[in-house]
């Protein structure tokens, strides 16, 4: 999955530190990002490359091993052009390009940079949040009030029975591929309690033996990723939710297509069920 960089590995812990030549420096613009791609490589600018930015203060992100990310604090396009030899790309890319750790790197980065957008002002009073110098957080000077970086709990659930799994596709989304049922946890619901609403509410059937398998954090939305095996309980008859759903099937196992990606967490959990792995038995 994206996140899966070994043996590499992601320092998030936060930092008030300077950033130094060869560190990688995130501009976004409206949801695309500033890159390049040579042979399926993705190719982010260095501080050096950037020169739109002279005074502009940067923001420490986090660190893979010991290359350092950074954003700029003035978040806005207006405050800077676009690097010599690099273009602004839509995020879908890093579905598809390398190297892994640059791609969950980006996504990542990202998912800050929206947070930074939504919260440059306080929501309890209203005045322009600072930023804590020891902890990822925005804090206002004027009412104290402290914010983390929002992360929205969600729940994949891939439904057995027999050699059957049940899968969807989405209405109105423009991936036409089979996924699993998902949704998010609400206020006051544990995850297990998530997985049985989200497939009733969707499909129309019950669940039992609900088994945790793994956990993704999926920067592209800002949520947590958490996946469950379960078996049918009862009636195998769907009624589809048609304002979320254009289709929900029992699909048998031999006709689940094999995994085209190694980016999420739904892929992996069909493709398991697919092989007949022992990790999910």
């Amino acid at each position: 999955m994206i996140h899966e960089i070994k043996p590499r590995s992601y320092h998030v812990e936060y930092s008030d530190c300077v950033p130094r030549q060869g560190d990688i420096v995130f501009l976004f613009s409206k949801g695309a990002i500033c890159c390049r791609v040579e042979d399926n490589k993705l190719i982010l600018p260095k501080l050096e490359e950037i020169t739109s930015l002279d005074g502009v203060e940067m923001r420490y992100l986090f660190a893979i091993d010991d290359e350092r990310f950074y954003m700029p604090s003035a978040i806005y396009e207006s405050e800077w052009n676009i690097p010599e030899g690099f273009e602004m790309k839509d995020p879908g890319i890093l579905r598809m390009v390398g190297p892994r750790h640059l791609a969950f790197a980006t996504v990542t980065a990202q998912q800050l940079c929206l947070w930074y957008e939504q919260n440059v002002f306080c929501g309890g009073c209203g005045e322009k949040n600072v930023h804590s110098p020891t902890e990822r957080a925005c804090v206002c000077p004027k009412c104290g009030l402290v914010v983390y970086p929002k992360i929205s709990p969600v729940v994949i659930v891939a439904v057995t029975n027999g050699e059957n799994l049940l899968v969807t596709r989405y209405k109105d989304r423009p991936i036409r591929r089979y996924a699993l049922v998902a949704g998010f946890v609400e206020v006051g619901e544990s995850l297990e309690d998530t997985v049985r609403r989200e497939v009733f509410e969707e499909t129309g059937v019950r669940v039992r033996n609900i088994k945790y398998y793994k956990s993704q954090p999926w920067g592209f939305t800002s949520t947590l990723l958490s996946g469950f095996y379960c078996d049918l309980d009862g009636d195998s008859e769907i009624v589809i939710d048609d304002k979320e759903l254009s289709e929900a099937i029992w699909l048998p196992r031999e006709e689940i297509p094999p995994a085209d990606s190694e980016v999420a967490l739904t892929s992996e959990m069909m493709e398991m069920f697919r092989v007949r792995s022992p990790l999910i038995y």
